[in-house]
């Protein structure tokens, strides 16, 4: 992740690039946008980001797995809720490593948010950001959900999105 820190504080915190991660978003919008939303799978197993992967992926047509994701969804085809995702986003790689262990076994794209703790290992496109707060969950969200549905045309300008920050907040 150390491409995408801005610096390093006295006290050890490290403070990430806004600009890389306003430029991230904008480029996982687009990549999103040429998807198939009823292929897109979120996956997110945080309390804090239930709320906001729902309210996201109902806006975009996508699907939410906000519980607890069981081994073998994306790759064992005898399970009962088997699936076969073409885009795979979670939320935090190192909780979420299941999904994103499978998603990579079975050559999908994997889109993370990602903090500077974790590894890029196995994602294929990473959005720079606090991935532990649920004020920076919504808001990354909230801004992302607006940038996918510009791209995917279904609103024209920022004014046409209605959605407001507390409907993705925990």
């Amino acid at each position: 992740m150390r491409q995408f820190i801005y610096k390093a504080r006295e006290d050890g915190l490290h403070v990430l690039d806004l600009k890389k991660t306003n430029e991230r978003i904008a480029a996982t919008a687009s990549f999103i946008s040429k998807y198939d939303p009823a292929r897109f799978y979120l996956v997110g197993n945080k309390e804090n980001a239930k709320k906001a992967i729902e309210k996201f992926a109902g806006l975009i047509g996508a699907n939410a797995l906000s519980s607890r994701f069981t081994p073998g969804r994306f790759t064992n085809p005898a399970r009962t809720d088997f699936v076969e995702p073409h885009l795979v986003m979670a939320v935090d790689p190192a909780v979420d490593k299941q999904a994103v262990k499978e998603a990579f076994e079975i050559n999908v794209p994997v889109i993370a948010i990602c903090d500077t703790n974790n590894s890029l290992k196995c994602l294929d496109l990473v959005i720079p950001a606090n991935n532990k707060g649920r004020k920076s969950i919504a808001l990354l969200f909230w801004t992302l959900a607006r940038e996918v549905l510009k791209a995917q045309g279904k609103i024209a300008g920022d004014e046409q999105y209605t959605a407001t920050i507390d409907e993705f907040e925990a």
